[in-house]
């Protein structure tokens, strides 16, 4: 829905119509390795740089407390860090993580949407690496970082939202009480369900926008005639254009699908990140 090429009332409609053309398999998990190879890349390195930051920070604070003896009983894991310093930290994991998974999401781009295209441009890809190989054989290397710019600015304000946002609202929780003492009513499932939910939904409208602008970028072909001028000149020449020709409604294409998308992912990948890292090591992830 976030690519040219096909018009839909919704995304049952959109579900529908690529299930009758392509087939449930071919369709609806067209480029299903690049998606798995983009959360090896990019999911992990964004989760455990953030785990990190977060546990550097929580030891500064703890440390600069007992060397001014402030206080007497501790400190909780959160309350020190401001939710500007974890978006901080969200923004550049999300950032670090994103460049090294480029090329996955270009894949994941190309593949999913090839479907769409007439039948003489498709380009037909057999799989992930056949997908990453004719790119860096027709494009070059730098073909497998096209639209990184637009790729790592949604990445950062996703993973800023979703990790920040989401550890902010997980301390705020705990706080009332409501999911009882230190948050631990049912081993803290319910307590980083709501948190990662919630976060996922501020997450999807920020980045919404900028993931219909890094998707056209990222499907666009590269023009056989180099005197050609090239769909878009950049980020900005791309989201003006859809704002002009389809209006500023085009930029949330897809929110939904994409939200069903997030939601589930964040909530089942955070959940097991804390439970795994306090397992591992008796402390939290976020």
């Amino acid at each position: 829905m976030q690519t040219e090429g096909g018009d839909y009332d919704g995304p049952i409609d959109c579900a529908k119509n690529i299930v009758q053309r392509e087939g449930i398999i071919n369709g609806l998990y067209a480029g299903i390795g690049a998606a798995y190879l983009r959360q090896w890349l990019y999911g992990s390195c964004r989760i455990g740089i953030y785990a990190f930051l977060l546990e550097r920070a929580q030891q500064q604070q703890q440390q600069q407390i007992i060397n001014s003896a402030a206080a007497t009983g501790g400190l909780d894991e959160t309350t020190a860090i401001s939710l500007g310093a974890k978006m901080a930290m969200g923004l550049l994991s999300g950032g670090i993580g994103s460049f090294v998974g480029t090329p996955s999401e270009v894949a994941l781009v190309r593949m999913s949407a090839d479907s769409k295209l007439p039948a003489l441009q498709r380009r037909n890809y057999k799989g992930i690496s056949d997908c990453l190989s004719r790119i860096l054989q027709e494009e070059g290397i730098a073909g497998l970082w096209t639209g990184a710019k637009v790729t790592v600015i949604r990445a950062m304000l996703l993973s800023a939202c979703v990790l920040g946002i989401g550890s902010e609202i997980k301390q705020r929780l705990t706080e009332t009480g409501t999911f009882g003492p230190d948050g631990a009513m049912f081993y803290g499932l319910p307590l980083m369900f709501v948190a990662t939910l919630c976060s996922s939904f501020c997450a999807n409208i920020v980045s919404n926008p900028v993931d219909v602008v890094k998707s056209r970028l990222q499907n666009a072909s590269k023009k056989a005639d180099k005197n050609e001028m090239p769909q878009y000149s950049g980020m900005m020449d791309c989201a003006a254009k859809i704002v002009k020709n389809e209006g500023i409604a085009a930029l949330w294409s897809g929110f939904t699908p994409a939200f069903l998308k997030l939601a589930p992912y964040t909530i089942i990948s955070l959940i097991l990140t804390e439970k795994i890292t306090f397992l591992t090591t008796g402390k939290t992830a976020l």
